[in-house]
């Protein structure tokens, strides 16, 4: 029986990788289109552009695993078919929950590989093509670290803790250095927010250095004229769905630290959550939508029906935590659901199987 398992793993995991390698260049050949619009501002080149999407690829394969481990189990269950393989192993007495552990085998293993990808690969290279791409567009240095967003304004540092929605920030800190690159000026605002081109400063603690004398005064709102736009935070900023779960559960836990809502990034922690099930799901799948079929349909046609239940799943997927954020449902709920669905399809297709 390992003989048996291994070639069913080898040929299983050898079409999900062959398939989620096509669909990573297809999906990054659509990501590629989207950013030559962006060509040409600031030093933003094809090459910046390349880069951005090469270094979005690790992303892309965790997103787009389950769609790959349906279609390449269809197609490499479809060729044992083909060949004849399937019926021998199956009148050599071999049962079929022997078969279906076999390819669930294989699935699980190519899942760890993208678990380590998406957990690990994937956070760090969003974050490094973010910062690429904001300092090419703008000109402008501006990262994210663990204390908050940093961005240089001229021969000045910003450092801001908190981004809210509609341009709005809080716990600003503003670095002003002299000509001999020695602190001048250092100012705290408790919060900021962007209208007819600058920003307005509030609850504002600021502390001038001039020579031994350190000066401190308080001010309650003023304006500040800075080249640090809203665009720059917004581009710096990393969608929930491109952090790590770690982070996720570490920002979950200090948005409900501080009283703000948190949905967003549950629906985010849950799809990753989720996605090892899908994907594990796929894979069963496609053992129903083979064996339940073998005489009914040829290799393109089950491939091509892969195609199409993948990419429905794959939208239906993304679009029920987006649905989920807007009519404020349970995460858990929204994200699970178009899993726990297509669980109960292909059970209801093992039936059919002999």
């Amino acid at each position: 029986m390992k003989i048996l398992d291994r070639y069913i793993g080898r040929t299983v995991i050898g079409a999900i990788l062959t398939v989620a390698a096509v669909l990573v260049l297809v999906f990054s050949f659509f990501n590629l289109i989207d950013e030559l619009d962006d060509v040409g501002q600031g030093s933003y080149g094809v090459a910046q552009a390349l880069l951005f999407v090469a270094l979005s690829m690790p992303r892309l394969v965790y997103e787009l695993l389950p769609m790959a481990a349906l279609i390449g189990a269809l197609a490499a269950l479809s060729g044992m078919v083909g060949n004849g393989e399937l019926t021998v192993i199956r009148a050599a007495g071999v049962p079929l929950w022997r078969v279906v552990m076999a390819v669930m085998k294989s699935g699980m293993l190519v899942l760890a590989f993208a678990v380590l990808v998406g957990e690990l690969v994937a956070p760090v290279s969003e974050q490094h093509a973010a910062n690429m791409r904001s300092v090419a567009i703008t000109a402008q240095i501006a990262l994210k670290t663990a204390n908050g967003y940093w961005a240089r304004d001229g021969s000045n540092y910003v450092n801001i803790r908190r981004i809210l929605p509609g341009d709005q920030v809080e716990d600003i800190f503003i670095y002003e250095f002299d000509q001999r690159n020695r602190l001048a000026v250092g100012t705290r605002a408790a919060r900021a927010y962007y209208a007819d081109g600058r920003w307005i400063l509030e609850d504002i603690t600021q502390t001038r250095f001039e020579g031994e004398r350190v000066t401190r005064r308080v001010i309650r709102t003023a304006a500040w004229e800075s080249l640090l736009r809203p665009e720059l935070i917004n581009i710096v900023v990393l969608k929930p769905q491109s952090l790590s779960m770690i982070d996720l559960v570490g920002y979950i836990r200090w948005l409900r630290g501080n009283g703000q809502d948190a949905q967003r990034y549950q629906q985010a922690l849950w799809v990753k959550m989720v996605y090892p099930l899908a994907t594990a799901v796929m894979v069963f799948l496609a053992v129903p939508m083979v064996l339940g079929s073998q005489r009914g349909s040829n290799l393109g046609q089950r491939i091509l029906a892969g195609v199409f239940v993948g990419l429905a799943f794959h939208i239906v997927n993304q679009g029920a935590g987006h649905l989920g954020v807007v009519l404020e449902l349970n995460p858990a709920v929204a994200v699970t659901m178009p899993t726990l669905v297509t669980f109960g399809i292909a059970m209801l297709l093992m039936r059919r199987v002999r």
